[in-house]
């Protein structure tokens, strides 16, 4: 009996819901498999797992709907494992903030952290290309002078160091909590307008210390210019 069926007769045995219990096995079965495989037909599983038709159909819907299945009918039907896109896993975290919900501050504060760290990590990138661009953004800096270009330079800058950084988990966690802290009808979330020359060299510094590879000093400097920056309007919102 494979290691797998035989956990849905103990999950079972334990009093777990048996739909509960067939999902997890099901999706178990289809991260063990190649994306796009063939994982069974409606009967074969259902015999394989010893479950009714009816349970099956319930597990397989829940899956279909985390965008793990595919259910083909007719000639070469069956259920086919499946890989959910990005925008469905951001979905995801998403619905789950607001299905447990996170303070706007909370938010803000982990997009802080993850900033700090994301930032460290870019300073691993040797990918001349990427490198290039980052110079170009140094002095690009300089020119802004208003909150929007202040915006459009803060995400043009964040998706270049995704794109050196290639973590995909830590690119979704920062994007939805990101999204889920600045769309909060209760977050009075302000750009620097206070001072933009501190937000240039804060920037200027971040930058060059990514371009020198220090890792350590790229996670000081974007916790002394950002996260600090951050902490303080978060205490103010607090009073």
């Amino acid at each position: 009996m494979p290691v797998i069926d035989a956990q849905l007769k103990v999950r079972r045995r334990r009093g777990t819901n048996l739909v509960t219990a067939t999902t997890e096995v099901l999706r178990e079965r289809i991260f063990a498999a190649a994306p796009g495989a063939l994982i069974g037909s409606l009967h074969a599983l259902a015999r394989s797992l010893e479950v009714g038709i009816v349970t099956l159909q319930q597990a397989a819907r829940v899956l279909e709907h985390e965008g793990l299945l595919e259910v083909r009918r007719g000639p070469g039907g069956g259920y086919y494992g499946a890989r959910p896109d990005d925008a469905a896993l951001e979905r995801a975290f998403d619905a789950y903030l607001r299905v447990h919900p996170a303070t706007w501050e909370e938010a803000l504060d982990m997009t802080s952290l993850l900033f700090n760290e994301l930032a460290s990590a870019a300073a691993g990138c040797r990918d001349a290309g990427l490198l290039g661009d980052l110079r170009m953004m140094a002095g690009q800096v300089e020119t802004c002078a208003s909150d929007a270009e202040l915006g459009a330079f803060e995400f043009a800058f964040q998706e270049l160091l995704f794109r050196m950084v290639r973590r995909p988990l830590f690119e979704m966690l920062t994007r939805v909590t990101l999204h889920y802290a600045t769309t909060r009808s209760d977050a009075p979330v302000r750009a620097l307008e206070h001072d933009m020359d501190s937000w240039k060299a804060g920037r200027r510094r971040i930058i060059a210390a990514i371009l020198a590879h220090d890792g350590a000093l790229a996670r000081f400097e974007a916790d002394r210019s950002n996260r600090a920056v951050i902490l303080r309007h978060l205490d103010a919102a607090r009073v």
